[in-house]
């Protein structure tokens, strides 16, 4: 197959979340296993330098954007056999130290930037010299492309063109924006309706990629509460409705190879990962004892993220003998409230604010539990990164957590993790309290180690997955 992926970020070139791991992942194994794949993403910031060899396609991209015009080229690089990235160059739009946003607040363009970048994603399916089989759309941010490129192969006359296919990550961003924006699309007024584009008098990007796609893939979201306002139209496309679970790349994060490690270490040579835990402990500032659990956070600051609770079950536990560390970046008022619990709790709490991507390979490397009590989470990396690294995941049972991390009240033979149930600071403590306890047997965590770090979510199994939905031949989820 011929399959272009779409999407705001791509590691390694790009990065906020998990996001851009699975794009990232996902492009490699497909071809792997033999399929030609292209993904396309911004040209931020900072790209063209670390990857000096980007190559331009020969004509650039003018596209219409409302009465005026922007030009994009669009510049090639190969890192793998079958494998191009597109990177869409338009410095106006991508040229700025933060994807979506800055100092915590989103761009005020960012519907004229990724109108822009969805236009330039469907001219780019126009453009290329072999016919696509699959378009493959991630979040909002390209999800226009699946209208505009229905609209304009019908209006060229040219047939119904490749399949598309749109994956929500995160349901609770959809590209919302108010109704004066439209016309940046320089579609007909007849799709702004309650069965295409607006949502409450709005323009909603992702709810155009959900309308205008073949099929649609994601986990946890046909619940009113987890819909975010769009469960009606998840309930009535049902039947082109896939659940597909994340896997990880196990080139990237493998803690035998991986260069951001002081000491590799493996499931059958545990003893390199406490030099880790003592190297991360240093690094971070706090005494560097063996003894004392570890206890870690990655991720964006947002009350999704559980973050809120955190905070509390970190104060209501302040008694108790552990240390915690945490790498983020998101609201500032967590920014804040989680800098000054570590300066009141000096050599116990110690808090980056940012994204330092070698930083979280050592997070995971050196926990000995990895904390991850979302409010809701419709898959999850973090949770699966801390099982290969032996950071014991205590999760919130929802969505991909609950999953993908085993409890022993689940299973005994196969425990990974510790879950709670409700969502609150209290229940967050207890799984605290319940990770000292098997912290104090050393045989029993050595045990939920060895689990953790066998769990296996490779690309294998998901790559196939999505061949099945790219091909028709899934079965919907009910």
């Amino acid at each position: 197959m011929r399959i272009l992926l779409a999407s705001s970020e791509v590691y390694p070139y790009s990065k906020t979340g998990g996001l851009a791991d699975m794009v990232g992942a996902l492009g490699k194994a497909l071809a792997r296993k033999g399929h030609e794949v292209g993904i396309v993403t911004p040209l931020y910031a900072g790209v063209r330098k670390r990857f000096p060899t980007l190559t331009p396609l020969r004509q650039p991209l003018d596209l219409p954007l409302g009465t005026g015009l922007a030009t994009a080229q669009v510049y090639c690089l190969r890192p793998a056999e079958r494998l191009t990235i597109y990177f869409v160059d338009q410095p106006r739009f991508f040229e700025r130290p933060g994807l979506y946003q800055e100092n915590g607040r989103d761009y005020p363009d960012n519907a004229e930037r990724f109108i822009f970048f969805s236009k330039a994603v469907a001219q780019l399916v126009l453009a290329l010299p072999s016919k696509l089989d699959l378009l493959h759309l991630h979040d909002w941010q390209p999800g226009l492309a699946a209208v505009l490129l229905k609209d304009e192969l019908k209006r060229a006359g040219q047939g119904s063109g490749p399949r598309i296919c749109v994956t929500i990550h995160n349901l609770a961003f959809q590209g919302v924006f108010p109704a004066d924006k439209f016309p940046l699309t320089n579609l007909p007024w007849d799709f702004f309706t309650p069965d295409g584009v607006e949502f409450y008098k709005q323009l909603n990007c992702l709810k155009a990629a959900m309308v205008y796609s073949d099929v649609i893939t994601t986990v946890e979201i046909m619940t009113e509460e987890l819909g975010c306002g769009l469960d009606g139209l998840l309930r009535k496309r049902h039947s082109a409705l896939y659940g597909i679970l994340n896997g990880v790349d196990y080139e990237e994060w493998n803690p035998m190879s991986d260069p951001a490690l002081s000491s590799p270490f493996s499931v059958d040579d545990l003893g390199a990962k406490a030099a880790n835990k003592l190297a991360l402990q240093e690094e971070f500032n706090l005494p560097p004892r063996a003894d004392i659990p570890l206890f870690g956070n990655v991720g964006r600051l947002a009350e999704q993220k559980g973050v809120d609770i955190l905070l509390r079950a970190l104060e209501e536990t302040a008694e108790l003998n552990f240390q915690f560390v945490l790498l983020g970046s998101g609201e500032t008022r967590f920014e804040q409230a989680y800098e000054d619990l570590a300066r009141r709790f000096p050599g116990r709490i110690a808090v980056k604010i940012g994204f330092d991507e070698a930083l979280s390979h050592r997070i995971e490397a050196g926990s000995d539990f990895f904390l991850m009590p979302s409010r809701f989470e419709p898959c999850g990396l973090n949770q699966m990164y801390g099982l290969r690294y032996g950071a014991i995941p205590i999760v919130r049972t929802t969505g991909g957590l609950d999953d993908t991390v085993i409890d022993i009240k689940e299973d005994a033979e196969h425990a990974n993790g510790i879950k709670f149930i409700e969502y609150s600071s209290k229940a967050l403590a207890k799984g605290i309290r319940k990770a000292l306890a098997l912290y104090g047997e050393p045989p029993l965590l050595a045990y939920y180690r060895k689990n953790a770090m066998k769990a296996d979510f490779s690309w294998e199994r998901t790559t196939t997955e999505y061949l099945k939905v790219y091909q028709g031949n899934a079965t919907a989820d009910p």
